[in-house]
């Protein structure tokens, strides 16, 4: 049986993964320095917390479910006590594309990250349909890179990644600089920034006697019909008023040199500045 040590795991993210490793085929071993996260994971899900050494002894795989912020401080000092072949898998692409991962060849290092649950899906449960980030309900896709090691460790690494993302739709693979530009380039530098836009566009309508949740409700019904031809999940074209207003709109939001946001040297600094 393939051993984990998951570190983090009464925190947000590791609480998560704890939870759906609970009832899987693979012996896990749980670290949590806070108290709170070890009250958490006892009295929840009944699981009981080990000391790192006992954690690591004979460990496979050990799941970094810290910020990214400590990922290079806790794994320099877990390095020198990981048994060559160990897979250390990280939950975000920013501290291993910033080379916050340990120095040794010997190790496997897998990166897995959550595309949480679509906007277009097909789930009828208030449950799933009320789980936006997912992992819980709702189903979702996911993303994975072997960073390095040997090929055959991919599909262990996967199989994890199904569990604690569990339940899972589409796998897919991808290298560690693609999902940097995944994240945090589309989803964060673009995706997060332009909500945050529609966000303050929504609150200026308010601000001019527009309803609040009138406007609410125009926006976000309008994101619906508009995501869904844009995006290909429905056939369809706009209406020439529509594209005239997109021709125009344009070049009043964005400056003609947005997509540098994407150049290695962008998407390094915005690395650095997160990890």
């Amino acid at each position: 049986m393939t051993k984990i040590a998951l570190f983090g795991a009464g925190g947000k993210m590791g609480f998560r993964l704890a939870s759906n490793l609970q009832h899987s085929a693979f012996q896990v071993a749980h670290v949590e320095p806070g108290a709170s996260g070890r009250e958490r994971l006892q009295t929840t899900l009944g699981i009981e917390c080990v000391s790192e050494d006992d954690a690591l002894t004979q460990a496979d795989v050990v799941i970094l479910a810290v910020p990214d912020t400590l990922i290079g401080h806790v794994s320099a000092s877990l390095a020198d006590r990981l048994s060559p072949g160990t897979m250390v898998i990280a939950l975000d692409a920013a501290a291993p594309f910033a080379g916050h991962l340990p120095q040794r060849d010997d190790l496997t290092y897998f990166v897995t990250h959550p595309c949480h649950p679509p906007i277009f899906n097909d789930e009828t449960s208030m449950e799933a349909k009320r789980d936006f980030f997912g992992g819980i309900h709702a189903k979702q896709h996911i993303v994975s890179a072997l960073m390095q090691g040997p090929e055959e460790a991919f599909a262990l690494g996967e199989e994890i990644a199904k569990v604690i993302w569990a339940p899972v739709m589409r796998s897919h693979r991808v290298t560690v600089e693609q999902m940097a530009l995944l994240e945090p380039g589309l989803s964060e530098t673009v995706a997060a920034t332009l909500l945050v836009v529609m966000r303050e566009a929504m609150d200026e309508v308010v601000a001019r006697g527009v309803d609040k949740v009138a406007a609410r409700d125009f926006l976000l019904g309008h994101l619906n019909v508009l995501g869904s031809v844009i995006f290909e999940e429905t056939p369809g074209v706009f209406s020439d008023a529509c594209n005239k207003a997109i021709q125009f709109g344009k070049p009043m939001l964005m400056r003609d040199t947005w997509r540098r946001v994407f150049e290695p040297e962008e998407i390094a600094a915005s690395i650095e500045r997160i990890t």
